[in-house]
């Protein structure tokens, strides 16, 4: 009977503890709402984590798996080798059981009569054995089907199977007939110009290496490169024994054959860094590199957010448990335990996290649908997988069902515990004036300290993130103005002009470009600012001897004449490019050249000369330094030479007075009117497309702000309630003394005094705190300066600000007390 007793108690418990949140309606929704946010909160990026770092490929044995990625100074870590590598470290290693290599593709192709763009990953022969993938039909590819004489043969995904297949046998023996005819201004796509042949359909459960990016078909990389040579991204197994440390260290001797015939024309690949890294949860890409320390920094902030709203609700419940306090002297007094008093407690708390867990599910699918959408809207995302989204699935909802649970404990265990009574007939005989228990008084004030110190903490990181956000924005740290200035991409490829004539046509474009009302001025250069890697190539500088290991590539942009003057790059010496100066070889440098090659000389009239051209350029401006490729990283040493059209390509450059984008459509009418039918491919502004390259810092600096501003709300919430508290239970003792003759200032100091007091402790508290997790954070996201005291500084100034408003309230409150009322309520 015993379990069937618990189970009537507990059902008990659940009708009464919906029948008490009912009571109290106000209560109980700002808990459900408070909870559902920071629980949403933490599921979505949670789930955005998971998918990314922490879920392990559906493969034999994943943590045996390691990838290479090795870093040009100054460039992003790349997974790219070449065939002939990859046959290097396969034969030569010592430390790798096996070793497999990747390409990626999309690719226009024809299958069973039906055009589609593919997804292809070309891999080589022992793909699929070493990773431990198993066939759903026919056979997977070997190392036989990589030879250069084998047939054609590829697998097609288990997705590809059930959307095109139906799952029936007549995939086995398809063929896929890849086009060859890619239409203008088509990205560059690997192309196979034999048919392939279907022989076998790989298991549900795998879905490739990279997150988001299922392929729809495997080929051997010997198909692949019978149009010319490929690049692959190399995994490896470690053999039994063989730890990555290890692993690394052979791998660097094995690579130097590699750097050292680059660094034959290019010195600086000797600075070039070798990892080996574990990719048990796939290979690292563009959104790896950029969104994984972010999210762990976020989901450390959405965790302080939870405990910031457990803290709050644990106040709530315990002045709730005050107003109770007679019915818990009664139910003690008819028996009730301990034990059955937290349990009946801790059912309410327990509903209430559900509900709020409920709520917070649906509000992580928004939220996680979001952020998805904020990391796929970057310019530097090239290779983000077109179906990354975050899914709520078991993993997920376990973890949420976790953090419910926690919640729960968290801000109703207290509250539960200090609801016993251990002396009922004394409490019944006092009522209401019985004094408040010194141990509710010290929780309730840990309680606000607690929310202090989080709430300063996390505005703390806010002002971090956003100021080296705003930094990043600036024109000081850019060398440019990004404001209302419009970015057009033209393809006159259709219009067939070349030559003198399309040279005509883009001058013509140009002038109709300026007489457009409310534009300042107009160019065109052969790269916007941070819109990908320039070009760049090695120089001779006039009067300067370089020792050859510390030559470095010079950054090449072509301009038109009021480049300079559009973007708002300070021109220091000399003059601008002129239409004149067409066909004459002079250039324009940066700063960076100026102090590095002429320090203490003028560096006009002095000349440059490419190692690939006879003609050398003559130096005839010196302009600020600028950012072209990351807003990261300084300016590098860049040389502009006067633009002319090589292409049918043409970047624009449009500064406006007002809104830039208010005139898209004059834009696309001139480039009909003057083009016929060239295209508008890419119509944005510099400011977007500033913006599009820093995504995770927009990222966590928005959410930052929103977290901060969160905590400072929860905070000042909390420490309205136990004043408000406070005042409510001291009705009778300020009644009193305003009969006696307290004067209201010295009644509202009791009420703000109390609140100094709490606020100054959670900053005593909070700001050691503040400084290390500042510290922490900066480590974890990197790029990211270590906060100085100006952060924590406003930070503390805020929070005393909303605490003195929070406090405002009570303190009103306290000085209206009308003594006789307050008397004669006893």
């Amino acid at each position: 009977m015993r379990p069937a007793s618990w189970l009537a108690d507990l059902g008990l418990d659940a009708r009464h503890a919906i029948r008490s949140l009912r009571r109290t309606p106000v209560l109980t929704s700002i808990a459900l709402v408070i909870l559902a946010c920071a629980i949403g909160a933490n599921t979505a990026v949670f789930s955005l984590l998971d998918l990314l770092v922490l879920r392990d490929l559906p493969v034999r044995a994943p943590a045996e798996l390691v990838e290479f990625l090795w870093t040009y100074p100054m460039d992003p870590p790349l997974n790219i080798f070449s065939v002939r590598d990859y046959e290097n470290y396969r034969d030569q290693n010592r430390v790798f059981s096996a070793l497999a290599g990747t390409a990626s593709a999309r690719v226009e192709a024809r299958m069973n009569g039906r055009d589609a763009e593919l997804g292809v990953e070309c891999v080589t022969g022992n793909y699929f054995n070493m990773l431990g993938v198993r066939s759903a039909a026919g056979r997977l590819l070997v190392e036989g089907d990589d030879r250069s004489e084998a047939p054609a043969v590829g697998v097609v995904s288990s997705r590809y199977w059930t959307e095109h297949f139906n799952r029936g046998p007549d995939v086995l023996g398809a063929t896929v007939t890849f086009n060859a005819d890619l239409s203008p201004g088509r990205e560059r796509r690997l192309v196979v110009d034999v048919p392939v042949t279907v022989i076998g359909v790989a298991e549900r459960s795998f879905s490739g290496l990279v997150v988001g990016n299922t392929p729809d078909i495997w080929m051997p990389a010997s198909v692949c490169a019978r149009r010319g040579p490929i690049s692959l991204a190399l995994i490896a197994r470690l053999k039994d024994g063989v730890s990555i440390d290890r692993a690394e260290a052979e791998m660097r001797v094995l690579d130097r054959t590699r750097i050292e015939s680059f660094a034959l024309r290019d010195p600086r690949w000797r600075e070039t860094t070798f990892e080996v890294v574990s990719a048990r949860s796939g290979l690292s890409t563009p959104v790896h590199q950029q969104f994984a320390r972010p999210l762990l920094a976020l989901m450390g902030m959405v965790a302080a957010v939870l405990l910031l709203v457990c803290a709050n609700l644990g106040g709530m419940l315990l002045a709730r448990g005050a107003s109770r306090r007679h019915e818990m002297t009664v139910r003690v007094s008819l028996g009730a335990s301990r034990a059955r008093l937290m349990r009946q407690l801790l059912t309410e708390s327990m509903l209430l996290s559900i509900a709020g867990g409920l709520l917070g599910t649906a509000v992580a699918y928004l939220e996680a649908d979001l952020l998805v959408r904020i990391m796929k809207s970057g310019t530097r995302m090239i290779g983000v997988p077109p179906a990354l989204e975050a899914t709520i699935d078991a993993r997920v909802l376990i973890f949420t069902a976790v953090v419910i649970a926690v919640s729960a404990i968290l801000f109703g265990l207290v509250p539960a515990w200090t609801a016993f009574v251990s002396e009922p007939a004394v409490a019944l005989r006092d009522g209401a004036s019985a004094g408040e228990p010194r141990s509710r008084r010290a929780f309730g004030n840990g309680l606000v300290v607690a929310q202090v110190a989080l709430s300063l903490v996390l505005l703390t990181l806010s002002g971090l993130f956003v100021g080296h956000l705003s930094n990043l924005r600036g024109t000081t740290t850019l060398g440019f103005d990004p404001t209302s200035v419009l970015i057009v991409r033209v393809d006159a490829s259709p219009t067939g002009a070349d030559g003198n004539a399309a040279l005509q046509r883009y001058k013509e474009l140009l002038a109709r470009f300026e007489s457009i009302p409310g534009v300042r001025s107009a160019t065109a250069s052969g790269t916007t600012p941070i819109s990908g890697a320039a070009g760049s190539r090695f120089a001779t500088v006039e009067g300067f001897q370089e020792a050859p290991e510390t030559r470095r590539r010079l950054w090449l942009n072509a301009v038109a004449p009021r480049y300079f003057e559009t973007l708002r790059t300070p021109l220091i010496s000399g003059r601008d490019f002129a239409f004149s100066d067409e066909g004459r070889r002079v250039a324009i440098v940066n700063e960076a050249i100026a102090q590095y090659y002429f320090a203490g000389r003028d560096a006009l009239g002095k000349h440059v000369q490419f190692d690939d051209d006879a003609q050398p350029y003559e130096i005839i401006g010196v302009v600020a330094d600028a950012k072209y490729n990351d807003v990261r990283t300084p300016a590098p040493r860049t040389i502009y030479l006067h633009y002319l059209p090589r292409n049918r390509v043409w970047d624009f450059s449009l500064r406006t007075i007002g809104s830039a984008a208010a005139i898209g459509a004059d834009v696309r009418r001139l480039v009909t009117d003057v083009l016929g039918n060239a295209r508008v491919t890419k119509m944005t502004t510099l400011a977007e497309q500033v913006d599009a390259s820093i995504v995770p810092e927009r990222l966590i600096a928005t959410l930052s702000s929103f977290f901060g501003g969160v905590g400072a709300l929860l905070g000042a919430l909390g420490l309205y309630g136990l004043l408000a508290y406070a005042v409510a239970r001291r009705t009778r003792e300020i009644g009193l003394r305003v009969a006696i003759g307290a004067q209201p200032h010295q009644v509202m100091f009791i009420v703000v005094s109390r609140a100094c007091a709490l606020v100054g402790v959670g900053l005593v508290v909070g700001i050691p705190l503040a400084v290390w997790t500042t510290q922490a954070a900066a480590a974890v996201v990197g790029n990211v300066p270590a906060a100085g005291p100006v952060p924590i500084a406003i930070a503390g100034l805020v929070t005393i600000v909303v605490a003195m408003v929070a406090s405002a309230i009570p303190a009103r409150r306290a000085i209206s007390v009308d003594p006789i009322a307050a008397l004669r309520s006893e």
